[in-house]
């Protein structure tokens, strides 16, 4: 069973009586160190279990001295926090403030939630929610499902278009001409023996998932993880973002797959309804 089957710029002069920004001055620094102290907290937001200062300065290739300096007014201001023997450090409650008010803008995220929870409760698997960030998809919201052994992602970690069920599901319902910009910019690139690496397969995938409403992911990202997902559209029949429901392969056989595929679209249109969206795909 497999998927296989613009903007206008002004330039506008100075006031009277304000200084024009001189290169290298001090507002160049100050936002020099913005996209330094940015990028520190995208590393530590990647990383799992914390980095150590010499970690961060690694990844954000900066010298020792100034990472911790930056660190330090991260800290100050609650964006980051250290902690344990090894003096690691961690993601603060500020930055999780700040993250949560994206979502608290975006109304579906909220109105998705009862329908993530009863998908779950259908399916009996975790049953997740991913919004398109440029190339990538990203996870927002997740219900768990009550299984011992159950797929879990971490909220706000990514995904390939191309390599997972959710990703997919959004690849499909981008216009053609933005797929082969994004085809052309990021590839195909290989992540599990399963994962679709001929642009031909991966149009034809695009095909299926056009036609029926939802997409799969063969474990096409991770090993044993079988996902099956399906778009959520705005009245434009844009997508919002995606819902899916995700397990372990021992509990997700084809017969299963074509079954929640079909639980799984017919909830990503009764959720695109009652957002005041439009179902593109036929019955």
């Amino acid at each position: 069973m497999t998927d296989r089957m613009p903007h206008r710029f002004t330039t506008t002069p100075p006031r009277r009586g304000r200084t024009p920004l001189k290169p290298g001055g001090t507002s160049t620094a100050q936002v020099q160190s913005l996209t330094r102290g940015l990028n520190i907290l995208e590393a530590l937001a990647r990383a799992e279990g914390g980095l150590t200062l010499t970690d961060v300065a690694q990844r954000v290739t900066l010298p020792t001295s100034t990472t911790h300096r930056l660190l330090a007014t991260l800290e100050k201001m609650g964006y980051v926090y250290q902690a344990g023997e090894l003096g690691r450090w961690y993601v603060g409650l500020q930055a999780f403030a700040v993250g949560s008010s994206f979502l608290a803008s975006r109304d579906f995220v909220a109105q998705s939630h009862p329908y993530m929870r009863r998908l779950m409760e259908q399916s009996g698997e975790t049953a997740n929610l991913a919004i398109l960030d440029g190339t990538e998809a990203v996870f927002i919201d997740q219900v768990q499902c009550r299984e011992m052994m159950r797929t879990i992602v971490k909220l706000g970690s990514r995904v390939p278009l191309h390599a997972s069920g959710v990703g997919k599901a959004i690849f499909a319902s981008l216009p053609d001409e933005q797929i082969d910009a994004i085809l052309k910019v990021k590839g195909l690139p290989r992540i599990t023996a399963n994962t679709i690496t001929s642009p031909e397969t991966m149009w034809a995938s695009i095909r299926v998932i056009r036609q029926r409403g939802w997409s799969f992911d063969d474990e096409e990202h991770a090993q044993s993880t079988r996902c099956v997902a399906s778009p959520i559209y705005d009245e434009h029949a844009e997508t919002l973002g995606a819902i899916s429901v995700a397990g372990p392969s021992s509990r997700l056989p084809d017969e299963r797959i074509k079954q929640l595929g079909h639980v799984v679209a017919h909830t990503a249109e009764e959720l695109t309804k009652h957002l005041g969206g439009r179902w593109p795909h036929p019955h």
